[in-house]
């Protein structure tokens, strides 16, 4: 049984904690600075709990002792301390950060760490690149690779047709950064919440826009290989031009205390959601213009008696799948490591990734 730190107990660590404990395998560690939060955990047999401050460095270099790995499932700005402390004590790291320059950080960290360190372990950036980059490097040429994600209210009840169903802070963030996108063959920064799109799937109407961080590292793996690559962030139509107003027009970009305070007030939590994964890739093959697609829509599912939301469960099983790759040694035990070192195979027919399986992988 391998020990591991799970840093945050929130919506996605509640369900990170209820997948590993459960599988039998770990002795999870969960620490948050939230009593509240660590309480709602309930009872596990391999479960210990710890009330820690992650800027402490001395208490967290303390609780990651021993351990196989550490998990962060922290607020974007605060996984940067629990990379660091990681690091410098050669534990296995991964996170579910969405924030590029988190990522550079652990990319610089990772080059004298004696463990591995892999950011970006949740749906997108995650999963969205694994299954893309699967279907881009079965292509002799690439024109185009898209990549478009949604995490949405099956019952949407209010104006921005939207529930909260994960970070309030990693959302804000996304809408605000400047996007990486490669145009014509040239990687550069676009705009949040522009280059507005939309298309149907399944009889159901939606709209697409750019947002910070879904792409991951594909845009450098990419570079040079691909004309244009873009990831967009699928919502029902309508939310994309309130938000302009609210973050724009309004300039709560500038006040994001504030308008977290708003959604978290005015939004409620859903747990009936569902997670819509599209992706397209064109070019060339065995000498054809070819396209290819994949479709996805994952719904909440119950999981040892407990319902989760869909957002919760594609989350979770990113970033347990790809601990569990790194306990069967199948991927690298040092350095930086990418979504895209992740073969698709062993990640869907992983007992945690099965939870992506469409029907295509049954």
């Amino acid at each position: 049984m391998k020990n591991v730190l799970l840093l945050g107990s929130g919506k996605i660590g509640a369900i990170i904690t209820e997948l590993l404990t459960s599988c039998g395998d770990y002795h999870v560690t969960v620490a948050d600075l939230s009593e509240e939060n660590l309480a709602r955990l309930g009872k596990h047999k391999n479960l210990t709990t710890l009330r820690l401050d992650v800027t402490d460095r001395s208490a967290l270099d303390h609780a990651l002792l021993g351990k196989f790995a550490a998990l962060s499932a922290c607020p974007f700005d605060i996984t940067k301390y629990v990379a660091q402390a990681s690091a410098a004590a050669g534990v296995h790291y991964f996170d579910l950060t969405e924030d590029v320059a988190c990522t550079n950080l652990v990319k610089e960290l990772a080059k004298d760490s004696k463990g591995a360190l892999m950011p970006q372990c949740g749906l997108a950036p995650g999963f969205i690149t694994i299954a893309a980059y699967n279907l881009a490097k079965q292509f002799d040429e690439l024109h185009n690779v898209h990549m478009r994600v949604g995490a949405l209210p099956k019952y949407p009840s209010n104006g921005l047709k939207y529930n909260l169903t994960w970070s309030t802070d990693g959302l804000i963030n996304e809408y605000c950064n400047p996007c990486e996108a490669i145009v014509e063959g040239k990687l550069m920064q676009v705009p949040p919440l522009e280059e507005l799109e939309s298309f149907s799937l399944d009889g159901v109407s939606y709209e697409a826009f750019n947002t910070s961080g879904g792409l991951g590292t594909l845009c450098d793996t990419l570079d040079g290989r691909v004309r244009n690559l873009n990831y967009r962030t699928v919502r029902y139509p309508g939310h994309r031009d309130i938000m302009k107003v609210l973050l724009q027009d309004l300039r709560l970009m500038d006040n994001r205390p504030l308008l977290k305070e708003i959604f978290e007030k005015s939004l409620p939590l859903t747990y009936q959601d569902v997670v819509l994964v599209f992706i397209s890739v064109s070019g060339m093959k065995d000498g054809q213009l070819i396209q290819e697609t994949y479709a996805n829509k994952v719904y909440n599912e119950t999981i040892n008696g407990k319902l989760w939301s869909a957002i919760q469960v594609t989350t979770a099983s990113g970033i347990c799948t790809v601990l569990d790759l790194m306990a069967e040694g199948k991927l690298p035990q040092q350095g930086f490591i990418k979504q895209e070192d992740v073969l698709y195979d062993d990640f869907i027919n992983n007992r945690f990734g099965q939870y992506y399986k469409s029907d295509i992988d049954k």
